[in-house]
């Protein structure tokens, strides 16, 4: 984690952009945010810019954040000048798709986020002496001046963590909830000690799914880092393809993202390859952080029997478990998730719309929101598979 910054008794704050994140130098970046979180690393960043991922041709121009306090650099945020809204997981396509009936333009937009990367985190990267002394609403006014500049149309700021939040909480505040589900682990040795908490149902479903993968000769490789072969990856990338190109997309990252990261971050990045009669069939990609393991991608060419439970869910928490880890982020969407002990969490997204009219009538539409993903999250609480809560 950082270092505890200069105190800051009367902030005058100014931001800017930058349009790459060589413009921002290594040691700045990391002063504020670390090294622990692999999609905050400065090579992540590096890694998505240098492939081609994240650019003004795929509808992700950096525009990183930089914060300044008497001159001084005092936080940085990844931010993006969008003129899509594609793979970002919280959707705003109604809200453009109103803007435009009404003839007015949604796009550009700016975006703080991870890009392709439904994962909740610190995104906005300040220096702590600094946050202390923030006023409320002080970060929004911000980026509502920024925006004008840069000639967008609104700001974006998906999956904060709490610290970030309470920075965007006042009056004027446009806030959407959505729900995730995760994994926790509770000092498990091993999966089977995971299992002894589920419902003797729930136990014998998860059992009889592992067992009908194991019988259909499928096995289970798990490589790291630099220890994954070109071969691998390459029969991965194959994989990862292959889930855009059945839903008629176009993947989001390229071969050479992955390579980049095998080779800049080999720490964090860990395959579980899928084998049936000495042919890799499928595999899932997952990046290792200090106490999270973030299931981030995967895919397979044929279709088997509960394989996509066992590569991206059971080997995952195997993973988790081996490694130490006390939670596991296996990535948006998915109910199916929570009869595998998987937990229903809160996500956020806060928002600054400029145009009054749409500001007003998209705040009416998170309020109703907000209301139907509460009870949907309060309802997967009522439905989790533990002993301890539902009895056996």
């Amino acid at each position: 984690m950082p270092e505890p910054g200069h105190s800051f008794p009367s902030v005058s704050l100014t931001v800017e952009t930058c349009q790459s994140i060589e413009d921002i130098s290594r040691p700045d970046w990391e002063r504020l945010a670390g090294r622990d979180n692999p999609f905050l690393r400065y090579e992540f960043f590096q890694a998505l810019e240098r492939s081609g991922c994240t650019s003004a041709e795929t509808g992700w121009q950096p525009s990183h954040l930089v914060f300044r306090a008497a001159g001084e650099l005092v936080g940085v945020a990844p931010a993006y000048l969008k003129t899509h809204s594609m793979g970002e997981y919280v959707f705003d396509w109604a809200w453009a798709d109103a803007y435009q009936r009404h003839g007015l333009n949604y796009y550009p937009k700016l975006l703080m986020a991870i890009p392709f990367t439904p994962s909740q985190g610190p995104r906005l990267l300040l220096d702590p002496g600094l946050r202390q002394h923030l006023r409320a609403g002080q970060i929004s006014e911000l980026l509502d001046t920024l925006i004008t500049q840069l000639g967008a149309h609104s700001w974006h700021l998906l999956f904060p963590d709490a610290a970030d939040q309470s920075l965007l909480v006042h009056d004027g505040e446009l806030h959407r909830i959505g729900c995730q589900f995760h994994w926790h682990n509770r000092d498990y040795g091993c999966f089977d000690d995971f299992l002894a908490q589920l419902t003797s149902r729930k136990r014998k479903s998860i059992r009889r799914e592992r067992r009908q993968v194991s019988e259909q000769g499928i096995t289970f490789r798990r490589l790291r880092g630099r220890d994954i072969p070109d071969h691998a990856l390459s029969a991965f990338y194959v994989f990862y393809q292959a889930t855009y190109l059945k839903r008629g997309q176009r993947p989001y990252l390229n071969r050479s993202f992955f390579e980049q990261v095998r080779e800049y971050l080999p720490d964090h990045l860990h395959l579980v390859i899928a084998i049936r009669d000495g042919e890799m069939i499928a595999g899932a990609l997952f990046l290792q952080g200090t106490e999270t393991l973030y299931g981030r991608y995967w895919g397979c060419l044929d279709e088997y029997n509960h394989l996509h439970f066992e590569t991206c869910y059971y080997q995952g928490i195997e993973l988790a478990i081996e490694l130490g880890l006390t939670l596991f982020d296996a990535g948006a969407q998915g109910e199916h998730k929570l009869v595998r002990g998987f937990e229903p969490e809160l996500t956020h997204s806060w928002h600054g719309i400029q145009h009054p009219g749409f500001r007003e009538a998209i705040s009416a539409f998170t309020e109703d929101e907000a209301q139907q993903v509460t009870g949907y999250y309060k309802e997967a609480l009522s439905l989790l598979p533990f002993r301890q809560r539902n009895g056996d």
